[in-house]
């Protein structure tokens, strides 16, 4: 398929269109709107009909990076009642932005937009969420690459926008297809724990088949299976003679792994995948000529972790992360703070001032 988006010369992304999102026709009925906001959108298109409002969006936290904004917008050109007469100003998917800052505002008839205001809360939270969590892993992993394994730790739904949300603030490896679909990605992987357990344990046996089934891809190998990640790692480099191109380590918190069956671990926490391991590893594989075998770890991974790993300059190619992507740290408020072109809104609430909003083009095709 043909990438929707294309870089602009400051690293930011154009605008998507309302041909990218698959949008559920439900969503123009009022199906997921919340019930007072029809009732509202009855009673004034009923009885207080063509006065003009601003709408503004905004959320409470600083270094926080905006996504979704895309989507809201192709969302209200695709739902809203005469959506060409609604003046849209907006920041860009990928901005940085502080709290209270208004990333959204959107002024026209209430009658005509109203109703959608608690999806672009929603649309808004989430893709900020997953693309501010991803910001964060990305500056804590200093350059190397991250693999996106969130697809197993929500409703598979989320799977598309998380993975456009993780995509704008910079990772590029996913593990289905759904988190490209917006942005012409695929997904990657090798061999699962699965696969091994079918062959009985024989991780060999396990690198064998998936090398006959794919010839042409590199094999990288879990590598944890029986709780040896040294030993395995080491007879399966043999066993390949230079066909092995990586090898993830994704030992449970619960486990620690057979390496130091024989060492002293008085001075640190030998469990899971811990910084110790990976220099184990990544020494013996040396040792034995195997220098161009990657390690990839993954298992309970957040920003923090990979920091940590960091600081020590543990010898880590990739790192593999799942649920420290998705999980809802942002809030966006929508509020109506402008009547017929003068300040209205509820007491706390005021019109937020903005030089960085831009006036969004209609239509968006």
């Amino acid at each position: 398929m043909d990438l929707e988006v294309t870089l602009k010369e400051a690293g930011k992304l154009s605008r998507l269109t309302n041909r990218t999102f698959q949008f559920d026709p439900k969503l123009g009925t009022g199906f997921y709107a919340a019930n007072y906001f029809l009732k509202t959108n009855q009673i004034v298109k009923n009885l207080m009909p063509g006065h003009s409002v601003t709408m503004q969006f905004f959320q409470r936290s600083d270094d926080i990076m905006v996504c979704g904004l895309d989507e809201a917008i192709a969302l209200v050109y695709t739902f809203a009642h005469y959506p060409e007469t609604l003046t849209i100003q907006a920041l860009d998917d990928g901005d940085v932005i502080s709290s209270g800052e208004p990333v959204l505002k959107i002024t026209g008839l209430y009658e005509n937009f109203g109703f959608l205001e608690s999806m672009i809360d929603g649309i808004l939270s989430r893709r900020t969420s997953v693309a501010t969590n991803t910001m964060k892993v990305l500056r804590a992993a200093h350059g190397k690459p991250v693999f996106s394994m969130a697809d197993r730790q929500d409703d598979y739904h989320t799977q598309t926008g998380d993975g456009y949300a993780s995509f704008v603030a910079g990772i590029r490896k996913v593990s289905t297809d759904a988190q490209g679909l917006w942005w012409g990605g695929k997904g990657m992987g090798t061999m699962p724990h699965a696969l091994i357990q079918i062959c009985d344990g024989d991780i060999k046996l396990a690198a064998e088949l998936y090398h006959k089934t794919f010839p042409d891809a590199p094999i990288t190998a879990l590598i944890d299976y029986n709780n040896d990640v040294v030993n395995d790692s080491l007879m399966l480099a043999r066993h390949l003679n230079g066909k092995l191109a990586a090898v993830r380590i994704d030992t449970s918190m619960a486990l620690i792994d057979h390496y130091f069956d024989d060492k002293d671990t008085s001075g640190f926490d030998p469990h899971g995948v811990c910084k110790e391991l990976v220099f184990g590893l990544r020494q013996e594989l040396d040792k034995a000529g195997f220098n161009e075998v990657n390690i990839i770890i993954s298992s309970g991974f957040t920003s923090e972790k990979i920091a940590s790993f960091e600081a020590a300059q543990t010898p880590v190619d990739m790192y593999g992360v799942g649920g420290a992507l998705v999980p809802l740290i942002v809030n966006f408020t929508g509020d109506l703070v402008n009547l017929d072109g003068k300040p209205q809104a509820k007491v706390g609430r005021t019109e937020i001032p903005s030089k960085r909003l831009k006036i969004v083009s209609f239509p968006i095709v």
